[in-house]
């Protein structure tokens, strides 16, 4: 049943584009789940394997020196998703969109590879650990570009009225992306003992990351683009010039999704194992599950938002909810129970999976289309980047410092907070093409 919001007035389908034909749909949506999963697939099965990685790579005077080094490599990847959001963000709005999906795609795969083959520390010293710093450079330089683009070109290529619908899958390819790695991992862990683990075995989940890359860039290759291509685009001053204001406020809206996923997502095997002492295959365990409802919630969520014309309703509701749940959730962690483990996780995902596609839609909406690639990219890997990539390494240190397990629960708290002040001024522009 449709809300009664919807009533206000129609849905403008006035300048959206045809509507696409079932098939070609879903190769739209195939294309870009494909290619943004692979790049969060990536990402994730690095987290969950940054002990392991700390000890074969950066060998230092302690368990935790080791850590602290792995996820500081992990979060280098951020440092260039901003430099990648600006480049492949002006590919996608002067070139189009699937020029700019080919090259994060080839970034990626060639991060990948970097990673899957690099020999260890023991083997070639030093160059080990550049290669792989060199890795994280490139994958971060790709994910910068990529999740604006795929969002933009799914919104594009489907109707006005299904658009929450149409980009929830970006939310739910993550999802899937994060429940394949987690699966991967949990598989390995159980099946493999320590010594085949830390001789081999941790570099499988990248391999199979590498097989990805070349059908996801053939079936974009084979794509109908959304954009014309133009020389004219507004230029990244203007951007700056008419946009300042929302952008700053996307990056703070964002602030609470990018620190849910890596927190919830990418960040519980090492929290569960180091802070809390729990079997490494429970913290899989729960990651899958939490990935599993991304999948399942967030494309249903985002049908049920198609009914509302204004984005903001729904949105403030999930961010409420978030404030309430998410102390809690990180208290029931702490308990041994494995149930209560798993209300833990739905009660801290189950806000962003509501809300993963009626914001992003919210975001892609508020640029003009000549300008929407640049300027979704810059929100997302800013936020990313200042919130969430450093996240890992920053909780780490904080418990390490303070001896206080539930600082994650205070630190997600606070940019709950944050979202909840930037969502009241965001500019809404439903229906935009």
């Amino acid at each position: 049943m449709k809300s009664t919001l919807a009533s206000d007035s129609p849905l403008p389908v006035a300048d959206a584009p045809p509507a696409p034909q079932p098939n070609k749909m879903r190769r739209v949506i195939i294309a870009s789940s494909l290619g943004n999963g692979l790049e969060i697939y990536d990402f994730t099965v690095y987290s969950f394997f940054a002990v392991i990685i700390g000890q074969l790579f950066f060998p230092g005077s302690s368990p935790m020196a080791s850590l602290l080094m792995s996820l500081a490599t992990f979060a280098v990847g951020f440092v260039m998703r901003p430099l990648g959001a600006l480049l492949i963000g002006r590919v996608a709005d002067r070139r189009g969109r699937k020029a700019a999906l080919s090259l994060t795609i080839a970034l990626m795969t060639v991060g990948t590879g970097i990673i899957a083959f690099t020999p260890t520390y023991a083997s070639i010293g030093i160059s080990a650990s550049v290669l792989l710093v060199i890795a994280r450079l490139l994958q971060g330089h790709s994910v910068g570009g990529e999740v604006g683009c795929a969002s933009a070109f799914m919104m594009e290529s489907g109707r006005t009225d299904n658009r929450c619908f149409v980009v929830s899958w970006q939310g739910a390819s993550q999802g899937a992306a994060a429940l394949l790695g987690a699966g991967t991992g949990l598989l390995l862990t159980s099946s493999l003992s320590e010594a085949s683990l830390l001789e081999w075995g941790w570099r499988v989940p990248f391999v199979i990351g590498l097989l990805i890359g070349p059908v996801g860039w053939f079936i974009r290759q084979h794509l109908d683009e959304t954009h014309t291509a133009t020389a004219t685009a507004p230029s990244l001053g203007q951007l700056l010039n008419t946009q300042s204001r929302t952008l700053v406020l996307g990056i703070a809206w964002m602030s609470a999704t990018t620190v849910t996923m890596y927190m919830v997502v990418y960040y519980m095997p090492t929290y569960l194992t180091q802070t809390l002492g729990r079997p490494q295959s429970l913290g899989f365990a729960l990651v899958g599950l939490a990935s599993a409802l991304l999948v399942v919630i967030t494309p249903i969520a985002g049908r049920y938002a198609d009914g509302f014309i204004r984005r903001k309703p729904l949105l403030y509701g999930v961010t409420g909810l978030a404030l309430l749940t998410v102390y809690p959730a990180f208290m029931l962690l702490s308990h041994e129970n494995v149930l209560l483990c798993i209300v833990a996780i739905i009660l801290l995902i189950l806000p962003m999976a509501i809300g993963l596609a009626p914001s992003m839609a919210m975001l892609l909406e508020a640029f003009p289309r000549e300008q929407r690639v640049t300027g979704m990219s810059i929100i997302y890997s800013v936020s990313v980047t200042l919130f969430g990539g450093f996240s890992p390494l920053l909780v780490t240190w904080l418990i390490n410092v303070t001896g206080n397990p539930l600082t994650p629960a205070l630190y997600l708290l606070a940019t709950v907070a944050l979202s909840l002040c930037a969502l009241r001024l965001l500019p809404e522009h439903p229906g935009r093409d």
